[in-house]
């Protein structure tokens, strides 16, 4: 970034990016100064300290990653579009790679624990309202959403840690298209479409 005026939303993101980066540890304000190209007094006109910032930009990632994704996908009327656009969404591109694994792997900071409880239980709250506009009962749809939240969890996970070995969960991996439908198929309806 050109050195200049930074919003309090450059400093957020710069911190998520380092957040993905390295944890919590990487949130450094010096390190996400000369990011920036600024001072560090910038740091301070929107931030208290660095708690703030991070706390901040896991409201962003809040916001961003769950707010604006349920927004987006709750638009579609008919619940089977619905939940297989939540899935393309949930599972397509990432804005920061790594970064959910990483906010995951930091579960013992306070700030992060605090965020990350509020995103799984309104993910999983949501996702229960998903199978349940399906057709399953309460039950089931609540059952249903832990494995399905299970399933994105491990599959951000193995793009981010295994990506060599399971091109698949990749984007644009090998074979990544027709694995993201089985997956999705499999976690809407509960049966894997095989092709013959």
């Amino acid at each position: 970034m050109a050195k200049g005026r930074v919003t309090s939303e450059d400093w957020t993101m710069a911190a998520l990016t380092a957040l993905a980066r390295g944890g919590v540890a990487a949130v450094a304000v010096d390190v996400l100064a000369k990011e920036l190209a600024v001072t560090r007094g910038s740091f301070y006109w929107h931030f208290k300290n660095r708690d703030a910032l991070l706390v901040a930009a896991l409201e962003t990632w809040e916001r961003l990653a769950t707010g604006q994704v349920i927004e987006e996908v709750g638009a579609e009327p008919d619940p089977l579009k619905r939940a297989r656009a939540l899935f393309e969404v949930a599972l397509g591109d990432e804005e920061i790679a790594g970064l959910e694994p990483a906010i995951v792997a930091q579960v013992d900071h306070p700030a992060v624990a605090e965020v990350l409880d509020r995103v799984t239980r309104t993910r999983l709250g949501y996702l229960t309202r998903v199978f349940a506009d399906l057709g399953l009962s309460d039950g089931d749809a609540r059952r249903r959403a832990v494995a399905a939240y299970a399933a994105y969890l491990g599959w951000i996970e193995l793009r981010r840690a295994a990506p060599q070995a399971a091109p698949e969960t990749v984007v644009d991996g090998e074979g990544a298209r027709e694995a993201l439908d089985h997956l999705v198929e499999l976690l809407v309806t509960g049966t894997p479409h095989f092709r013959g």
